[in-house]
């Protein structure tokens, strides 16, 4: 029994052991089309940081390796009811340039993990359209090159290409500027050549423009044309003599063929010209690799100029709650080769692996940046603890020296925790990725010319101003013949009228003729009695005559009235056809009563509501200066991320707008410039403050900068100020407060000429109501205006700035900041200098060509 249970867990160990190694695979993540001419990433990840060993597949010649490998490690921790568990990870980064049309397999990569071999799978990739560029970059047409004859000699002094090198005696590790200069006298079309792959150097190549431009350079007294054709950033791996060597480039030149027979060109497509292929060989130089003196302990490896920076999440913490250690190691030199830097905590602290950022670049100086270490660390115990300063040791090639830079130390409060459980993580966002673009055209904005405070602002308050004493002298004036019982009777004596008519219209139709004529008899008496106040005693044709002219009516109602009363009293007794006659009275009646209520009650235009309907159509965002912005948006969504950033920028030099400031934040998101992608959701934001898209991406962004750096605490009505405040943009506030004016008005005519008691009640409260939200409105506006106008904000641009007490370098700085970290302006009276203050209320000055304002 026991050897077969040894049998069994021996079996049972080595399957687990097999499902590990298979567990850990190269994952590849690559496009399968891409367009000639596009650049591309081809990354390879391995779900482990213990890799000894990793080597790509020999990726195709047609995908030009541009630069890479950049790596990159990312780790997340979890403690759960106090037991702790870790990933990591590690990524292989390559850009590639898709150069010919074609199907193209990149072979597996291999790594070494732990001391077994593991592989990727092959993937291919697809290379479709029209070709931008060949494999090599091609000339830019010069009309001044010299065609020469078919068969003409090519001397070395006629074409050839200068080495150079910045340093030829360096020390271990520090860069190298090494350039290759084309000069020519020919007509040079084409030019192919590649670095060897160098022992004893780290090489990148810098990135120059596809497409060469030619300027002239005076060469032993003779004016060459000259173009950079490449340069490369290297740094030496070992001591001693070490030589790069000659390079050989195959070039084409263009001759004429001035003696090609008519007929033979015109069978020959026409061509007078050939091709001469010509090898130009780029010398060797020697370069004197120096050792570094004898190294101190814990030196990092790096060589060239460095500052150091750390900042703490949190100062006060519970037992068992995780706290970030954030360190940064900024400035020019070999960054990528440093060690990461050495933390010493308390005995009572767990420390995790860090997750390293990589936030370089490659320049003609070298590697420049920062790398940034985001360490996690955990108390276990309650206390006061003190976490020592970070120490740096670097070799500074401009004093040739080695110097030691630290840190601050940092106090950290730790209490009794309350036993749940914590969790640590890479402290992302919930979404991965920025919202998308905005598309279609935008308004233009003036900062300057608002909405709010002009003119036009004012006429719209004083329109329903105006308004409200016109119709306040209207209602009053109704409201008082409301009052009046005699002026009540007249404008109801054609409603009595008109009921009695149809009375006498129903008697008509029962041949009640005698009924019928007394009643519009009736009616004409006591219509003309009500609507002109005559007493019942005074009613006779002489007085309704009289009556009747003073208020304008034609003579001809008048009589036709008369006439009307005549031969109801007529008709009663005389005989003939009964009903022929009672529509011949009835429609006089009717005529009479008519006409006279057109003329004593005129038609008059209302043109109070028409004042109404024009201002609050005029309330409507006006059409104004829209930019077309598809050219940019096109280019966004092809990829073309350059181009987007150039076009929106172009359209931002005239029309100042949010959604624009918004897209260029976007692309240059994409490009991974985070700094100026920051500036420009900020910018974005300071137009539309309660555009939630906005803020989300400017929230992303800032998550990728160096600097985390948490505001001082306010009071909370402050924070509730500003969130209303800021709810939305300043125009929209000046547009609700006109709005609520409005409405404040009505309800207030409302409240003072309704007839009903719960219309009173409710026009005066929903009048108080619009009056604050009219008053709320117009400091929010006033307020948001003042920020715009009076805005200190800026934006840090340097990949890191020290921060001084006094506006002079001669003094140590009191802390560094780096590039994306949003800072105000306090005073800019130094030349050159400016006074800063961080959000968390440190302050000091830095050189003002390391900011750009907001």
């Amino acid at each position: 029994m026991t050897k077969r249970a040894s049998f069994f867990i021996s079996v049972l160990y080595m399957i687990l052991w097999n499902m590990q190694s298979v567990a850990q695979t190269i994952s590849v993540s690559v496009p399968h089309q891409v367009a000639v001419g596009e650049n591309f990433r081809l990354s390879y990840t391995i779900p482990t940081q213990d890799v000894n060993d990793f080597r790509a597949g020999n990726i195709p010649s047609a995908l030009e390796v541009l630069a890479g490998p950049y790596t990159s490690s990312q780790s997340s921790y979890q403690i759960i009811n106090g037991r702790a568990s870790s990933s990591s990870s590690i990524t292989y980064t390559y850009t590639l340039y898709a150069a010919k049309n074609g199907i193209y397999t990149i072979p597996s990569a291999v790594a070494i993990v732990n001391g077994k071999k593991i592989v990727s799978h092959a993937v291919k990739v697809e290379v479709s359209g029209h070709a931008r560029n060949t494999t090599s970059p091609q000339m830019h047409e010069d009309n001044n090159a010299q065609m020469r004859s078919a068969g003409s000699q090519i001397s070395g002094n006629d074409l050839f290409i200068k080495v150079s090198a910045n340093k030829r005696v360096v020390h271990e590790q520090e860069p190298i500027l090494l350039t290759y200069k084309v000069y020519t006298l020919l007509d040079l079309t084409q030019l192919e050549g590649k670095m060897p792959d160098l022992t004893g150097f780290h090489t990148q190549e810098i990135k120059l423009p596809q497409q060469k431009n030619f300027h002239v350079e005076k060469v032993n007294g003779r004016n060459y044309r000259c173009v950079t054709w490449s340069q490369y950033v290297m740094y030496p791996q070992i001591t001693g003599k070490l030589t790069i060597p000659s390079i050989t480039f195959k070039g084409i030149v263009v001759q004429q063929n001035r003696n090609v027979d008519p007929l033979e060109a015109f069978f020959n497509g026409g061509s007078g010209y050939v091709e001469v292929k010509r090898n130009i060989v780029a010398p060797s130089i020697d370069v004197q690799v120096l050792p570094l003196p004898t190294r101190p302990m814990d030196f990092s490896g790096g060589v060239g100029t460095f500052k150091i920076s750390a900042q703490l999440n949190k100062s006060q913490i519970k037992t068992g709650e995780p706290v970030q250690l954030r360190v940064a190691v900024s400035g020019v030199g070999n960054l990528k080769l440093i060690k990461q830097p050495e933390i010493k905590l308390p005995k009572d602290f767990d420390k995790y692996a860090p997750k390293i950022t990589d936030k370089t670049q490659l320049t003609s100086q070298g590697v420049e940046g920062s790398m940034v270490y985001d360490y996690i660390i955990v108390p276990r115990n309650v206390g006061q603890y003190k976490i020592p300063a970070i120490e740096f040791i670097y070799y500074d090639i401009s004093s040739n020296s080695y110097k030691t830079i630290s840190t601050q130390s940092f106090n950290l409060e730790v209490s009794k925790g309350n036993g749940t459980n914590s969790t640590i993580s890479d402290f992302s966002m919930k979404e991965n990725d920025i919202r998308d673009i905005k598309r279609g055209n935008v308004d233009s904005y003036d900062i300057h010319q608002s909405f709010f405070d002009s003119l036009s602002y004012w006429l719209f308050l004083i329109l329903p101003i105006v308004t409200f004493g016109i119709l306040s002298v209207a209602f009053r004036k109704q409201a008082k013949e409301n009052a009046d019982i005699i002026a009540s009777k007249g404008r109801k004596a054609n409603k009595v009228a008109n009921k009695r008519l149809k009375n006498a219209k129903n008697l008509m139709e029962a041949n009640r003729d005698n009924e019928f004529y007394d009643e519009v008899l009736r009616a004409l008496w006591g219509y003309v009695g009500d609507k002109i106040n005559i007493p019942v005693e005074k009613l006779s044709r002489e007085n309704i005559s009289e009556k009747l002219q003073s208020y304008n009516v034609d003579d001809a109602t008048i009589s036709m009235f008369i006439t009307a009363i005549d031969e109801c009293e007529y008709e009663r007794y005389a005989p003939g056809d009964v009903t022929g006659n009672m529509n011949k009275t009835f429609n006089a009646a009717m005529t009479a009563i008519t006409n006279i209520e057109n003329v004593m009650n005129k038609k008059r235009y209302n043109t109070h509501f028409i004042i109404l309907l024009i201002l609050l159509g005029s309330l409507l965002p006006g059409t104004t200066i829209a930019a077309n912005k598809d050219t940019a948006d096109k280019a966004y969504i092809t990829g073309d991320y350059q181009l987007a950033i150039k076009e929106y920028t172009q359209l931002l030099k005239g029309h100042k707008n949010a959604l624009l400031y918004y897209n260029l934040g976007n692309a240059y998101y994409r490009t991974n410039d985070i700094t100026h992608a920051v500036l420009s959701y900020e910018r974005a934001l300071q137009l539309e403050p309660g555009n939630k898209d906005i803020r989300f991406n400017l929230q992303f962004a800032r998550s990728k900068t160096i600097d985390k750096i948490a505001e001082d605490n306010e009071m909370f009505f402050i924070t509730w100020y500003k969130s209303c405040v800021n709810f939305t943009s300043v125009d929209n506030w000046a547009y609700i407060s006109i709005i609520a004016l409005i409405g404040f008005l009505a309800f207030l005519l409302l409240y003072l000429f309704s007839n009903k008691l719960l219309f009173r009640k409710g026009g005066f409260y929903a009048s108080i109501c619009f009056l604050c939200l009219f008053i709320v409105s117009m400091v929010f506006s006033y307020q948001q205006k003042y920020n715009l106008q009076n805005s200190t904000g800026a934006i840090v641009i340097s990949p890191s700035v020290s921060v001084y007490k006094t506006p002079t370098q001669n003094n140590a700085s009191q802390f560094i900041i780096h590039e994306g970290t949003r800072v105000d302006i306090i005073d800019q009276g130094m030349k050159n200098w400016w006074n800063i203050k961080l959000a968390d209320g440190r302050e000091g000055w830095i050189p003002s060509s390391s900011i750009e304002k907001i």
